[in-house]
């Protein structure tokens, strides 16, 4: 008998929590009020099996859940009662394909209701026989353990049966309906041939592991019909579970194929996308780039300088201080943007730190403030924005306090794990999630520049050219095309 056979009725509904564990939580940098909840069709409910990565896509992601199945109509239930609804739980696998996700707006829709992306099973445990806070739930892929937590209130946000009681306020849920319960961190990226097992377990009883391998399946995705999957750095980086934390941790340094997007793109075209989309406030101000020339890209790690103070400086600003482990804990293409309070009265590097940040592969530094040993910092060339040069030493302004936290420089605001651009023109700050689609909008306005100064060379006037319109709209979306 097959696993849906063995539910108390058909499935009416399968809905899923967005975050419920502390551990995906702090993974995400982002830690719900309140439940919040999608919707999976029924008809992607399977038990073990095969499941399709279509091809043309890259971003299958798995996440092991425990899921509860309703066995009594509930509506309008208490939480203290909401457990006696439940008439079992098992193991899940709520599978998600990321190249759908950004179209998808948080719906889901098309990125996780794919026939047979929601495996359930193989056994039903009774809800009787096990208390909601004592479950745990693990999963392996290729026989490897990658996830592994527990229902407790150590572990969950929200209660299991809060999601009962909270969802039955709503909506009518009927027996057979299922609801899964959010999942741990670990959740990553599988591939074509990888094998993913999920079991729950609690008072000695068990789902039995749940099996599921990944087969490459058909695309040929209609264009006609709907959107073709599109991978951005965002759902990279969400799919693959490495998310900013604000509290410190830095993403991974940016893909090669971004990089040179963004090597390529002047900070004025990318502040102009950036205005068009409602962010002013990401110019780094007053510092400028110590080589003229110099181009800058790079992920933002943080360090935060305070106003100087003699008993703070003497008992922070000495030894291996926080300036001093900032540097030596840069890692390969990040940027060290630091926060001096656009004080120009003393330094805030000079050429020794410079060189331990070239030598770990740093993609520079930004400060608001001032360099000193100005002429040997430029000959180590690392590219350095600053206000300028000064012969001080720290401790005359600042006493260096903390670093990998939300900071301000030059009057903006810089998270670590922020895409920072530099050229002469000075410093933006760019948010991670939008790079991808903020660089390419302004790629195709910098080709949209280049050929109308290039009408504009030929004898046209600028009215009607610039931006075109009519004719010499057709005319340029006719060049952009043949130029795609």
């Amino acid at each position: 008998m097959g696993i849906l056979e063995k539910l108390p009725a058909t499935p009416g509904k399968v809905l899923a929590v967005h975050v419920a564990y502390e551990s995906r939580a702090a993974q995400r940098g982002r830690r719900p009020k309140q439940p919040s909840y999608f919707m999976k069709a029924t008809s992607s409910l399977t038990g073990s099996g095969t499941v399709e990565r279509p091809e043309g896509c890259e971003l299958l992601a798995f996440e092991g859940e425990v899921a509860l199945i309703i066995g009594t109509e509930a509506r309008n239930v208490s939480l203290e009662d909401a457990w006696d609804y439940v008439a079992a739980v098992t193991a899940s696998n709520d599978l998600g394909i990321y190249d759908y996700r950004a179209q998808d707006k948080g719906s889901n829709t098309r990125s996780k209701s794919r026939d047979g992306y929601t495996p359930i099973g193989p056994e039903l445990i009774d809800a009787r026989a096990v208390e909601p806070g004592s479950l745990r739930i693990r999963t392996w892929v290729n026989g490897e353990l990658v996830q592994e937590d527990t229902t407790s209130e150590e572990s969950l946000i929200f209660p299991l049966p809060q999601f009962v009681a909270d969802l039955s306020q709503h909506m009518t849920l009927h027996p057979g309906d299922i609801i899964l319960t959010g999942t741990p961190a670990g959740s990553t990226v599988v591939n074509p041939g990888d094998v993913m097992e999920v079991e729950v377990d609690g008072a000695g009883l068990t789902s039995g592991k749940l099996r599921t391998e990944v087969i490459e399946g058909a695309g040929a995705f209609d264009r006609t019909v709907g959107m073709l999957p599109h991978v951005d750095e965002k759902q990279r980086a969400d799919a693959y579970g490495t998310d900013l934390d604000t509290s410190g941790s830095s993403k991974p340094d940016l893909p090669d194929d971004l990089r040179k997007k963004l090597e390529q793109t002047p900070t004025a075209g990318l502040s102009a996308q950036l205005r068009n989309r409602g962010l002013n406030q990401v110019v780094i101000e007053g510092v400028y780039p110590q080589t003229p020339g110099t181009k800058m890209v790079g992920v933002a790690k943080t360090l935060r300088f305070i106003p100087g103070r003699e008993d703070l400086f003497k008992a922070h600003g000495g030894g291996y201080n926080t300036q001093k482990r900032a540097f030596d804990e840069l890692k390969p293409g990040e940027v060290l943007v630091i926060e001096a309070r656009q004080e120009a009265g003393s330094g805030t590097l000079g050429d020794v730190l410079a060189i331990r940040a070239k030598s770990l592969g740093a993609a520079g530094i930004v400060t608001d403030g001032c360099v000193r040993d100005y002429a040997a910092v430029e000959e180590v060339g690392l590219p350095v924005f600053s206000q300028g040069a000064h012969p001080a030493v720290l401790g005359r302004k600042h006493v260096p306090w903390d670093m990998d936290l939300p900071i301000a420089c030059g009057n903006a605001t810089i998270i670590p794990g922020d895409v920072i651009v530099g050229d002469d023109d000075g410093v933006i700050v760019i948010p991670r999630d939008i790079v991808e689609e903020v660089v390419d909008a302004a790629l195709e306005k910098e080709l949209q520049d280049e050929w109308v100064a290039a009408r504009v060379s030929e004898g046209n006037p600028v009215d009607g050219l610039f931006p075109p319109t009519g004719d010499w709209k057709d005319k340029w979306q006719q060049y952009r095309e043949e130029r795609t």
